[in-house]
């Protein structure tokens, strides 16, 4: 099985303030796609602690790193940027497809920041904090995560 995790990105859920219920979602959705994840890391907003918490995910051998919240307009919503200091390639298409998605359902997902991309031989992807957000990026990550990995391991285009 591929190793995946899911990083929360919130303050409040950091400080036990809040449940966090967007990452067991993306947890589910990577379980049931048959990689193998560990319960969501959380970690507090912004970049330096989302940079950390990704160099440590990848040093540990993992592939595939959803990461929840962080990606609005609000002064501590850095987590594209901390992603951004990880990333070596960014994949746009990824992250304009989970908007266009998105703001089918609700407009206000046209304000999400996040990215995607490949470092090392992993797939990051930013998901918003919502839990309907997540239920509804889920589908897409999982649908082309074993190619993008395929790929960074020398795969020939399928």
């Amino acid at each position: 099985m591929i190793p995946a995790a899911v990083l929360t990105v919130s303050d409040r859920s950091a400080a036990g303030l809040r449940e966090d219920t967007a990452g067991p979602i993306a947890v589910e959705a990577l379980r049931a796609a048959g990689f193998s994840c560990e319960t969501a890391k959380i970690v507090p907003d912004g970049a330096d602690a989302v940079e950390s918490a990704l160099r440590g995910l990848l040093a540990s051998g993992i592939r595939l790193v959803v990461t929840t919240g962080g990606t609005g307009v609000a002064p501590r919503d850095e987590t594209p940027e901390g992603t951004a200091r990880v990333v070596e390639r960014e994949l746009p298409g990824i992250a304009e497809e989970l908007r266009r998605r998105g703001a089918q359902a609700k407009p206000a997902a046209l304000l999400t920041r996040g990215i995607a991309g490949v470092a090392v031989s992993a797939l990051g992807v930013n998901l918003p904090g919502s839990p309907a957000a997540v239920a509804e990026g889920m589908p897409l990550v999982v649908s082309l995560a074993g190619h993008v990995l395929d790929q960074l391991d020398g795969g020939d285009h399928a």
